[in-house]
């Protein structure tokens, strides 16, 4: 995909602007009313609960690192390839607001939407099920849910925390993974997250629950699922443009995309999009590590018929 002149002025003007900030230490975690979270996602949260949402509203919801900005930025394709709207010009995360985020020195995700004029707004949340504010219930907005397998999201969680600096210290592997057994993560348990979003789906005919594994092995497919649940008709040409642009190697070298407007970011450490695999867990479990996690994990997933594939 190739940058054009207003992409690379984009990005400059947002260096300069990044290079201003500067972040406090990383946060810590706190238990939030049973969930793990830091304070840049619930220091604004009387504003996120009260937050109007409208019938034309389209959310993604995720837990961290299953994909919200690989389908955020398909959507964002689908509804506006058509119009100029700073595609060439605007970073995702502004086309797309971060509802809860809430950093210091950083665009407020409440305010941002409630500004933001174009239709639908496209919505971007990693809140467990029983935290959305209620607005999307009453409207009956759009969701669409994505779900990863948990070792994957363990491992692609370990990477970014590695290199965001708005997130807690990761540790080593190890004890990264301890503390992503027990729920200890911003954003609370991916067990009890995805299991929320799983029950939530089963009565809400709003929710659209797809799987980050399927969208890897036939993106066409899941596209199609995804056109039908939001009533979205797309031409032979729309559909392939989407797909070529939406190829992670595409996402990788895209400025607008692959988070090198954020300064929170170190992408010396480790590449915002990094790899986009299923089964990159091999890599980095020990038998051990896999033989208690598999353990752990019969016993937490017992009382769900959510089933998640590991490899394809």
């Amino acid at each position: 995909m190739m940058l054009d002149a207003g992409i690379c002025v984009r990005s400059l003007e947002l260096d300069d602007r990044n290079q201003q900030m500067e972040l406090p230490p990383r946060p810590t975690l706190f238990d939030f009313r049973g969930v793990s979270m830091t304070t840049y996602f619930t220091d604004n949260w009387d504003n996120v609960q009260r937050f109007q949402a409208r019938p034309d509203d389209v959310l993604i919801a995720t837990y961290p690192k299953a994909g919200n900005t690989w389908v955020s930025y398909i959507l964002d394709l689908l509804y506006f390839s058509h119009t100029a709207e700073g595609r060439d010009s605007v970073p995702l995360f502004e086309r797309v607001p971060f509802l809860e985020l809430y950093v210091p020195g950083f665009p407020i995700g409440v305010d941002e939407l409630n500004e933001l004029t174009r239709k639908p707004r496209l919505i971007k949340t990693h809140l467990p099920v029983q935290f959305l504010p209620r607005s999307f219930w009453e409207q009956n907005s759009k969701i669409v849910y994505v779900a990863r397998n948990a070792k994957d999201t363990a491992v692609s969680y370990f990477h970014f925390d590695r290199m965001n600096l708005a997130q807690p210290e990761p540790g080593d592997w190890s004890s990264f993974l301890h503390r992503f057994m027990q729920g200890k993560m911003v954003f609370g348990s991916w067990y009890e997250h995805v299991k929320g979003w799983w029950q939530k789906k089963q009565s809400g005919s709003n929710i659209l629950y797809l799987f980050y594994e399927d969208l890897i092995e036939d993106t066409e497919r899941e596209l199609g699922a995804l056109c039908s649940f939001l009533g979205l008709a797309p031409t032979a040409a729309l559909t392939e443009a989407v797909m070529k642009e939406a190829l992670f190697d595409s996402m990788k070298r895209n400025a607008l995309v692959n988070g090198s407007t954020a300064t929170s970011l170190d992408l010396n450490v480790s590449p915002f999009i990094r790899k986009g695999k299923v089964g990159d867990w091999k890599n980095h479990f020990t038998v051990e590590q896999n033989e208690q996690f598999d353990e752990d994990y019969g016993e937490k997933m017992t009382n769900t018929d959510l089933q998640f594939r590991t490899v394809l």
